[in-house]
């Protein structure tokens, strides 16, 4: 599945384009965390972060669930999955490449 495929009419590399929304994927990568935590990580405002939250969410990448008073975010896989599926071939493509360089490389150094 590419994952230019639009969840809630967003286009996922439009979500992750963005370098805020990034660096709360990446508050998030080690703990869920609520809006309140993700704003004590990174220097921006709580309506900033909940506005990123929300395309986020939307583009399936977060989900989010009621504790208490506050909403607790974490990580969905599956979109990260979809996205490692889509760069794969890109991935062999640069592997093939530069074990050509490498054994390219040897070759000159034993002549």
């Amino acid at each position: 599945i590419l994952p230019t495929r639009h969840i809630a009419n967003v286009d996922v590399f439009e979500v992750i384009a963005e370098p805020s929304r990034r660096a709360i994927l990446a508050a998030l990568l080690d703990s869920d965390r609520s809006v309140g935590e993700i704003v004590d990580q990174l220097p921006l405002s709580q309506p900033t972060v909940s506005k990123h939250l929300k395309v986020l969410r939307d583009g399936g990448f977060v989900s989010s669930e009621a504790a208490a008073q506050r909403r607790v975010y974490r990580l969905r896989p599956e979109r990260f999955t979809e996205l490692d599926q889509w760069l794969d071939p890109y991935r062999t493509t640069w592997a093939q490449r530069l074990d050509a360089l490498d054994a390219h490389l040897d070759r000159m150094e034993d002549s």
